[in-house]
C-alpha cells in the first residue's frame, strides 16, 4: 500500500510539472466560451475584464485539479495527505517569493486579496507613522490608512515627473519618524505606469519605505523586489489567471513581526495558557506575543491589549464584579487569565485560521506559467493594445481618459466616454448586441476617474486586455463602438435593479450542474 500511495503521489506530482507547449500553459479557461446575444446568435465571447478578474490560466486549473485529492490540513497534521498539503503550501510561498524576486528576509504572506494585505500592512504600522498617497489610488490603496496613520493626500500629478516631485516634496516636510509612500504599479484606470523605481529612491532618499499596490501590475509586468528596492508589495490572484480567493502580501518582515496579529485565532500562536489567578482572587497576567510586547514605536501594541500585567486593584474590581452578580465567575477569569504567545514569523502571524491552500496553489502555478511567457505575452499585449487605441482614436466623440498624456508607457487598460452614451447603457448593448464584455463605472478608483471624466460625465468604459484577447476582439470592440456613435441599439434598454438592462432580455442562462 506505501507503494501505491508513493506512486500516485509522484504521478500528480509528474502531471503537474510535466512540460507544456507555452500557448497551452497561459491558455486561459474559458477562452472558446460561446454566448448568447439578444437576437438568438450564440457568438464566441469578448472578455475585456481583465482587470477586475481574469480568467484561470489552464495550467491554473490543472495545478488546482492536481492538488484537489491530496488536499487536507496544513501544518501539523500527522496523516500523509496533510504532510502533502504542508509541502505544497510551502513551496508555493517559495515560488511567489522567486516571482517577486524577493529578498531572502522578506515576509510572504497569504491574504484573500489585494484590499485585505494593504489592510493587514496598514495595521501593522509603527506608532507615528507618516502615510503618503496619492488620490490617484485605488480604493484598496486609499482608505486604510487614515485610521492607522497620519496620512498625507497628494492631488493628482499631470506626468511621472510631476509624481516624484510631489512625493520628495511630501516626504521632506513629513514630521519626523517612520514613512511609508503608497502608490500603485499601473493604473486599474488608465493602465498608465507609474515609475515605481525613482518613487522608492526618492521614499529611501528621506529615510522612508514604499508599498505598491501591484493588482494591475504583477499580470503583465516582471517585478523585483530586490532589484529595485521596494519595500512592500501586494497583489490578488483573481487579477493573475488564479481566481481562487488568494492574494499576497510581500516585503520586510520587521514590521510585520512587530504587529498585533491581523486575525487572532489557531495558527498565529506558539502558546495558550490559562494563568494562575493572582492572590487578588479574580484576575491574572495576560502574556503578550513571542518576544511579549513589541516595544513602543516599533509597531507595538498598546501595552493594554498587548497583555501587560493588569494595573494594581483591577483584581479586587473584576472580584468584587461577580460577588456582586454583574460578571460571571467563568468570564471574569476566576481560573485564570489567557496568557498567548504568538507566533514569531510574519507568516504564521498574520495568517490565522485555516489557510487558503488551493489558492496559494494557484497563484503559484500561475507565476510558474507567467514568468515563462513574459516576453511573449508582453509582446502580444503591446501590439493588441496599440490596435485598440488606434482604432478607438477613430470612433466620433470617444474620449481616452489618460492622467500622464498619450505617449505614457501603459499596460493593456483603456477607460473612455462616448458622446451621447451614459456609460453603463453602453456597456450593456456591447454585451447584449455584440457579445462584449466591458467595465462600467468609477472603477473603484472614484477620485482619480471624476478628476479625469469630461464635464458633466458620470462614469466611463473600461476595456481591459489578457492572456486570452484576441486580434478579431480588439476589431469586433472598435467596429461596434464606430456603429454606436453614430446608430441608435437595435434593442430597448432599461435601467433595473440599478443596471442597464435589455428589455425584454430574451438570452438564456446557462445551464450547470454545480450550483
Amino acid at each position: 500500500m506505501p507503494a501505491l500511495v508513493e506512486s500516485s503521489t509522484v504521478r500528480s506530482a509528474r502531471q503537474a510539472a510535466a512540460p507544456q507547449p507555452a500557448d497551452h500553459a497561459t491558455a486561459v479557461v474559458g477562452a472558446d466560451l460561446k454566448v448568447p446575444l439578444v437576437n438568438g446568435e450564440w457568438v464566441g465571447y469578448a472578455n475585456f475584464d481583465y482587470a477586475a478578474s481574469a480568467p484561470a490560466l489552464e495550467a491554473v486549473r490543472e495545478a488546482v485539479e492536481a492538488a484537489l485529492p491530496w488536499y487536507a490540513s496544513v501544518h501539523r497534521g500527522a496523516g500523509f495527505a496533510s504532510q502533502v498539503s504542508t509541502r505544497v503550501y510551502g513551496r508555493a510561498r517559495a515560488v511567489v517569493a522567486g516571482f517577486l524576486g524577493c529578498r531572502a528576509d522578506d515576509a510572504v504572506i497569504f491574504t484573500r486579496n489585494t484590499t485585505d494585505g494593504l489592510n493587514l500592512l496598514a495595521r501593522a504600522l509603527p506608532d507615528g507613522c507618516t502615510v503618503v498617497v496619492f488620490d490617484a489610488e485605488h480604493h484598496a490603496n486609499l482608505l486604510p490608512w487614515d485610521a492607522a496613520a497620519r496620512t498625507v493626500r497628494l492631488p493628482l500629478p499631470d506626468s511621472p515627473r510631476a509624481a516624484v516631485e510631489a512625493a520628495a516634496d511630501a516626504l521632506r516636510s513629513a514630521p519626523a519618524g517612520p514613512r511609508l509612500l503608497c502608490v500603485t504599479g499601473a493604473s486599474n484606470v488608465t493602465g498608465e505606469l507609474w515609475p515605481v523605481q525613482e518613487l522608492t529612491e526618492v521614499a529611501h532618499a528621506y529615510g522612508a519605505r514604499i508599498a505598491v499596490d501591484a493588482a494591475q501590475l504583477v499580470p503583465h509586468r516582471r517585478v523585483d523586489l530586490a532589484g529595485t528596492g521596494i519595500d512592500y508589495l501586494a497583489f490578488s490572484g483573481h487579477k493573475l489567471y488564479a481566481p481562487f480567493g488568494a492574494g499576497v502580501l510581500a516585503g520586510r518582515a520587521d514590521w510585520l513581526a512587530a504587529a498585533d496579529p491581523y486575525l487572532h485565532g489557531g495558527g498565529a500562536t506558539r502558546s495558550v495558557t490559562r494563568t494562575a489567578p493572582s492572590a487578588g482572587g479574580a484576575g491574572a497576567s495576560h502574556a503578550a506575543g513571542v518576544g511579549a510586547t513589541p516595544a513602543a514605536g516599533a509597531g507595538a501594541i498598546p501595552a493594554a491589549e498587548a497583555g501587560a500585567t493588569p494595573a494594581a486593584g483591577a483584581d479586587a474590581t473584576l472580584a468584587a464584579e461577580v460577588e456582586a452578580g454583574a460578571l460571571p465567575a467563568a468570564e471574569a477569569g476566576a481560573g485564570g487569565r489567557l496568557g498567548v504567545e504568538w507566533a514569531a514569523d510574519p507568516e504564521a502571524r498574520h495568517e490565522a485560521g485555516s489557510p487558503n491552500v488551493l489558492g496559494a496553489v494557484a497563484i503559484a502555478a500561475a507565476c510558474t506559467a507567467l514568468q515563462r511567457d513574459f516576453a511573449e505575452l508582453r509582446a502580444a499585449e503591446g501590439r493588441l493594445l496599440r490596435s485598440l487605441r488606434e482604432g478607438l482614436a477613430t470612433v466620433p466623440g470617444l474620449r481616452e481618459l489618460r492622467l500622464f498624456g498619450p505617449d505614457a508607457a501603459r499596460v493593456g487598460i483603456v477607460a473612455f466616454t462616448l458622446d451621447g452614451w451614459e456609460a453603463g447603457r453602453l456597456a450593456a448593448v456591447l454585451s447584449a448586441e455584440y457579445g462584449i464584455g466591458v467595465r462600467d463605472g468609477l472603477f473603484c478608483a472614484h477620485p482619480l476617474t471624476r478628476g479625469l471624466l469630461p464635464e458633466g460625465t458620470g462614469a466611463a468604459v473600461r476595456a481591459s486586455l489578457g492572456a486570452g484577447t484576441r486580434p478579431e476582439h480588439v476589431a469586433r470592440l472598435v467596429s461596434a463602438l464606430r456603429r454606436l456613435a453614430t446608430t441608435a441599439p437595435d434593442w430597448d434598454y432599461a435601467v433595473i435593479d440599478g443596471r442597464w438592462t435589455p428589455i425584454p432580455d430574451p438570452r438564456p442562462n446557462p445551464a450547470t450542474t454545480a450550483i
